[in-house]
């Protein structure tokens, strides 16, 4: 790059030359010099312009107002005019130009498989003569050979070089140029490789995971994180910010997610997760804050305060273990001590003193207290050692004597028997109803004879009914029935006559 910096050192030689031959046109008055040497400086001085353009080096360029001098007799008499000239010049020349600092904050923005794109900041120190743009160069790893990324300077902090080879490591540098020339380098701080990166990797975390995820003890995890990037991200876990136990958890990546994966959760999983997801010097972060619950322990313990009317006040203190989870209230239960029957008081509560009312006079009563989280009740509970006696005070309750009522009676038949008719043949029955106290005993009789054990009757008394079956009567079963009823009060009876007829079957149909 040096020959980039010659024309800016080229500049203030040519000024030189140019004012070289103005102080030969106007010799001092003293001198008699004659008018053919007066006109030799003019033809000097374009040999003096001239010389720049056919000359490449800059050291010729510098050299040429030295050439009339060796050429006339009157260069060498205007001699002392052009030294006492340079002298003058020397104490008016504008002062030597400074470059500019670094630039500052050099960064790589973007890269893909054929270009990289970088950005910088304005260098603290510009100088009085401006800053005229920016070059910038590159070189492969390895090599020491930079290479100008574009033609001419750029005034923009930003840059993108193009055309480059897939698959190469680019060390990048940029210079800022004004006139005192080139600055010092501002160097990317690591070598770029020139691949593509489609996408930048991005995390794309799924709502319910954003917020705290619960589960319980026992249950199976399996969350899917999906994600974008290309080419395929490299995908690292942490928990708590330490490596994952792989006996525990199992991670299974893929080119679009990552499954973190734990077969049965234990209370020890809790934590807050961290995914990375990275493509080269692009990466982006997640969070997961798992927590894993159980039911809760018992109340530490619970007493029974006091009790006084219908009234019993109790006090508890929270569970020692709350099962990864907060505490959202408790169940009091009572028990009668004469039942041993526990109900349920109050549920959901969210207090830890509460007074239960509503006691029966004279019953002794223990109480319980189960404590509630998100899983549920707490399996075991805790029990008031002391009994809450509600006592039965001034109150003497006497029984009132009453004359006791006599209810004996003697039988009465309350329903009589009725005259029946029979068919031979089929079975009938005689009904009657009898009251009495004590219960009277029943006796049935035909023709005022008893009816003993015969199996052709059939006797029932029931609630004071009392019944008679005939199973099957013939012409000799009519007559008249008696029902008895007797007891120590006394006794009655009730008489029916029954008329068992036979079927008359017509001449006619007799054939």
């Amino acid at each position: 790059m040096p020959g980039k910096a010659a024309p800016i050192k080229k500049s203030p030689a040519k000024k030189a030359a140019e004012k070289t031959p103005e102080p030969a046109a106007a010799p001092p008055p003293a001198e008699a010099a004659p008018p053919p040497p007066e006109a030799a400086p003019p033809a000097e001085a374009a040999r003096v312009e001239a010389a720049p353009a056919e000359a490449t080096p800059a050291a010729e360029v510098e050299a040429a107002p030295a050439a009339p001098a060796a050429d006339t007799p009157a260069a060498e008499e205007s001699a002392p005019a052009d030294a006492t000239t340079t002298e003058e010049e020397a104490n008016t020349t504008t002062p030597t130009e400074v470059p500019t600092s670094a630039p500052r904050d050099v960064a790589l923005e973007d890269v893909n498989n054929s270009s990289l794109t970088i950005n910088w900041m304005t260098p603290e120190t510009v100088g009085d003569s401006g800053l005229d743009g920016y070059l910038l160069e590159y070189c492969k790893d390895g090599t020491t050979d930079w290479v100008a990324a574009q033609e001419g300077l750029t005034e923009a902090n930003r840059y993108c070089i193009k055309n480059l080879t897939t698959g190469d490591l680019l060390h990048v540098r940029v210079v800022a140029v004004n006139r005192g020339g080139r600055s010092e380098p501002g160097i990317l701080a690591q070598p770029v490789p020139i691949r593509e990166v489609a996408d930048r990797p991005k995390i794309r975390l799924p709502r319910p995971l954003r917020s705290r995820v619960t589960r319980k003890t026992g249950e199976q995890i399996n969350l899917v994180i999906p994600f974008l990037g290309k080419p395929k991200p490299a995908v690292s876990w942490l928990k708590d910010g330490q490596p994952l136990d792989t006996k525990r958890v199992n991670v299974r990546n893929s080119d679009n997610d990552s499954i973190l994966f734990i077969r049965a959760a234990e209370r020890d999983d809790s934590g807050v997760y961290e995914i990375t997801v990275k493509v080269d010097s692009f990466e982006d972060k997640a969070t997961i804050t798992l927590q894993i619950v159980e039911l809760p322990g018992p109340p530490a313990s619970v007493k029974l305060v006091d009790s006084w009317g219908f009234n019993a006040a109790l006090e508890w203190t929270p569970p020692r273990d709350d099962g990864n989870t907060e505490i959202i209230g408790y169940t009091v239960q009572k028990a009668d001590k004469k039942t041993g029957d526990w109900f349920s008081v109050l549920e959901h509560y969210h207090r830890l003193t509460v007074t239960v009312t509503d006691l029966i006079m004279g019953n002794s009563y223990s109480f319980r207290v189960f404590s509630e989280n998100k899983v549920g009740s707490s399996e075991s509970c805790a029990v008031t050692k002391a009994v809450a006696t509600i006592e039965k005070s001034g109150i003497i309750y006497k029984c009132p004597e009453y004359t006791e009522h006599d209810f004996t009676e003697a039988p009465k038949f309350t329903t009589p028997l009725a005259d029946r008719a029979a068919t031979v043949g089929y079975t009938t029955k005689l009904l009657c109803s009898v009251r009495g106290c004590p219960r009277p005993t029943i006796q049935w009789m035909k023709n005022m004879m008893i009816i003993g054990d015969d199996p052709k009757f059939r006797q029932i008394s029931n609630q004071g009914i009392c019944s008679l079956e005939i199973r099957k009567p013939g012409s000799f079963d009519g007559g008249v029935y008696t029902c008895k009823a007797k007891n120590a009060q006394g006794e009655a009876t009730v008489s029916c006559k029954l008329e068992v007829k036979q079927i008359v079957i017509p001449e006619g149909k007799s054939q």
